[in-house]
C-alpha cells in the first residue's frame, strides 16, 4: 500500500516514481491536488487513472512504464498540454485519442513510444523502421498534423484519425509549425 512521505515535490512538480502502486494514492489529490501542474506517475503499476480527477491544474502528466490499457479513461484535464504514456499496453489508437481529445482539449504534445500502438522496431521484433515511421508524425506534433497538408500526411495512419477527433480543439498551428511539420515530412518522405 502507498505510504505517505514517499513523493517528491518541489514547486508545483510533484513525483511518485516507482512505488509499484495499482492506483493513484487519495493522499497524493487531497495534498497536492489543488497546486500540482506537473505530476509524475511513472515506472509504478497503474492499470487505471482513477484519483486524476483531483488534479484540476495539470499541465503535464507523466505515466510512463505503467500497466495502462486500452481501457483507459481520462477525467476532464482543461489545462493539460503534455501526456506521456510511454511503455504502456495500450494498442487502440482510436479509444485512446477519443478519451484524450475529449478530456484534455489544450494538449499540444503526445507521446506514445513502447505501446503496441506506436510500434517501435527496438522493442518489438515484428516491427520495423517503417512501422516507427508511419506513427511518428502524429505522436510528435499533433497541432501541427491538423493542419498539414503535406504528401506525407495522407500516407500516415492515424492522421485522419488525429484530425477528426482533435478537429476543434487545438489552437490554430502557426505557419511556422505548419513549415516544422512540413520539413519533417519531407526528411522522412527523402529518407
Amino acid at each position: 500500500m502507498a505510504e505517505q512521505g514517499e513523493e517528491v515535490v518541489t514547486g508545483t512538480q510533484v513525483s511518485y516514481i516507482g512505488k509499484d502502486c495499482t492506483a493513484i494514492p487519495t493522499f497524493l489529490s487531497r495534498k497536492y491536488g489543488h497546486f500540482a501542474k506537473r505530476l509524475d506517475l511513472s515506472f509504478n503499476l497503474l492499470r487505471s487513472l482513477d484519483g486524476l480527477e483531483g488534479f484540476q491544474s495539470l499541465e503535464e502528466l507523466i505515466l510512463d512504464n505503467n500497466e495502462l490499457g486500452n481501457h483507459v479513461s481520462f477525467p476532464p484535464l482543461p489545462s493539460l498540454h503534455t501526456l506521456t504514456l510511454n511503455k504502456n499496453q495500450i494498442s487502440d489508437l482510436d479509444h485512446l485519442l477519443d478519451s484524450v481529445a475529449s478530456a484534455a482539449p489544450a494538449l499540444e504534445y503526445l507521446s506514445l513510444l513502447g505501446n503496441q500502438a506506436c510500434p517501435n522496431g527496438l522493442v518489438s521484433i515484428e516491427k520495423d523502421e517503417d512501422d516507427y515511421q508511419r506513427y511518428r508524425l502524429p505522436v510528435v506534433q499533433i497541432p501541427a498534423l491538423q493542419t498539414c497538408l503535406t504528401p506525407r500526411c495522407h500516407l500516415c495512419p492515424g492522421i485522419q484519425i488525429i484530425t477528426k477527433v482533435l478537429q476543434g480543439n487545438v489552437v490554430m498551428s502557426t505557419m511556422g509549425n505548419i513549415r516544422k511539420a512540413t520539413d519533417l515530412s519531407v526528411m522522412i518522405s527523402s529518407d
